[in-house]
């Protein structure tokens, strides 16, 4: 062994350069192939990709044995790893963050019919031997990206709440890690979707989104609970379509999507989405993503990692100590003046202001029971311990996450709505702020048997 361990030679396992991959079958017969993809799976493991059962794959499965060149773009450095064979994975997150990895690779080459993973075929890494040749030195004065998480999550550890903790995190990912674009998405446990709550540079803020359990790199890194990352953005990537305004605006409520469109960029080049996990179970997602080709390496995972792990921890830790905060000054609504009709739909729990839609599922269902509140008997303070103990808002006993929907739909009443809000009025306490008539339907309700 020459002492080289595997954790410095990252850069080189990224594909920005590919990789020669040497094998024998039993007889001493050599093959040499290029391919596609080394992936870090360790201190002392790497992955190879496993796209065709050719001469190379039947070498493997014969001598258990292959040697691979690979090359750190930066630097120029050569460096041959010698391989033992352990394992195939077929699913789970290795499998995942190759595939989406791959798929990146294959767009950005024009191939994305063609490569396809079959499995990610495991090695120990027995030994690093550096290869002679001219190097370059890599950039100086380098950022530290150790110090710039540091300072991110000493932005957490200030907020006094959910609402400040994202603010906190968008912004510092901006400021201290150069992110110009970020998102962070709950995940709702009846169903597994994740919706947004936060994000960060958008020309709109997108919030209410949603991403469903397995959709690109934000609902794979939630269902496997592991970091994703694309170099080279790709199709089976990208993020739903933008509903049809006409169609919103139409009047036939029951046939309208209940969509609000992904605000992500319209043509990114690189993202990455790390699990918010409480637990050992993802709660969340942070998303990140940017117009740079190959802008998140395994350094910059390894750092929103961190960052996401303290952001979990720090939710957790807000919603058991139900943060102590002094009330903020109440809003100032203009007087009284024009109507609106809110519509109600049950069936998915979705919410209607005069045809446009606002909001659906759980944060949909607390909206209107307030509203109906409201209109019945003229309240406009509420707690959030009131809604837990509801059982018609059937929120889950574990990981209700319902500060993030009142946090959710305040946003969106803010976006959609100037005569109808939610301001926090306290600890546990907020207001229904409505500023003109309210006129309610539930058109799809159940009347009563005279």
């Amino acid at each position: 062994m020459t002492g080289l361990c595997l954790d410095g030679l990252r850069p080189a396992l990224e594909g920005v350069i590919a990789s020669v991959l040497a094998t024998c079958d039993a007889t001493g017969t050599p093959n040499v192939s290029m391919i596609s993809q080394v992936h870090y799976a360790g201190p002392e493991r790497v992955a190879l990709s496993y796209q065709f059962f050719n001469k190379t794959r039947r070498n493997i499965m014969e001598t258990r044995r292959a040697t691979v060149l690979v090359t750190d773009p930066e630097t120029l450095a050569h460096y041959r790893l010698t391989l033992c064979y352990e394992d195939t994975h077929t699913e789970g997150p290795l499998f995942e963050s190759m595939k989406a990895k791959l798929a990146g690779i294959a767009s950005h080459h024009g191939v994305e019919d063609v490569f396809r993973l079959l499995g990610s075929d495991v090695f120990r890494v027995e030994d690093i031997e550096p290869m002679s040749g001219p190097v370059t030195a890599p950039p100086p004065n380098r950022p530290s990206l150790l110090a710039a998480t540091r300072r991110v999550c000493a932005g957490l550890a200030g907020a006094e709440d959910l609402d400040g903790l994202f603010d906190a995190l968008t912004g510092g990912l901006g400021a201290h890690l150069g992110i110009r674009w970020s998102m962070v998405l709950i995940a709702e446990p009846a169903t597994g979707r994740l919706y947004t709550v936060a994000t960060q540079g958008y020309p709109v803020t997108g919030v209410g989104a949603e991403v469903a359990p397995g959709e690109g790199v934000i609902g794979v890194a939630a269902r496997e609970n592991a970091p994703i990352r694309i170099g080279h953005m790709t199709r089976d990537y990208r993020y739903g379509a933008a509903m049809s305004d006409g169609a919103r605006r139409s009047g036939l409520f029951c046939d309208v999507p209940r969509l609000i469109p992904f605000p992500g960029l319209a043509a990114p080049r690189s993202q990455i989405a790390l699990p918010i996990s409480e637990c050992g179970e993802a709660v969340g997602v942070l998303f990140a993503e940017s117009d740079e080709i190959n802008r998140f390496g395994y350094e910059e995972e390894d750092a929103l990692a961190l960052v996401a792990a303290h952001l979990g921890a720090r939710m957790a830790l807000l919603r058991q100590e139900g943060a102590e905060a002094p009330d903020p000054p109440r809003a100032q609504l203009p007087a009284a003046q024009g109507q609106v009709t809110v519509r109600y739909f049950n069936a998915d729990q979705s919410v209607f202001l005069d045809g446009d839609y606002l909001i659906k599922g759980v944060a949909g269902a607390i909206l209107w029971r307030l509203l109906r509140e409201h209109d019945a008997r003229g309240r406009t303070e509420f707690t959030t311990r009131e809604l837990r103990l509801d059982p018609g808002l059937r929120l889950p006993a574990q990981a209700e996450n319902l500060d993030a929907r009142l946090i959710l739909l305040r946003k969106r009443l803010d976006e959609r709505c100037a005569c109808l809000k939610i301001e926090k009025a306290g600890r546990g306490r907020f207001r229904l702020l409505p500023g003109c008539r309210l006129i309610l339907e539930e058109p799809d309700a159940v009347s009563a048997p005279h």
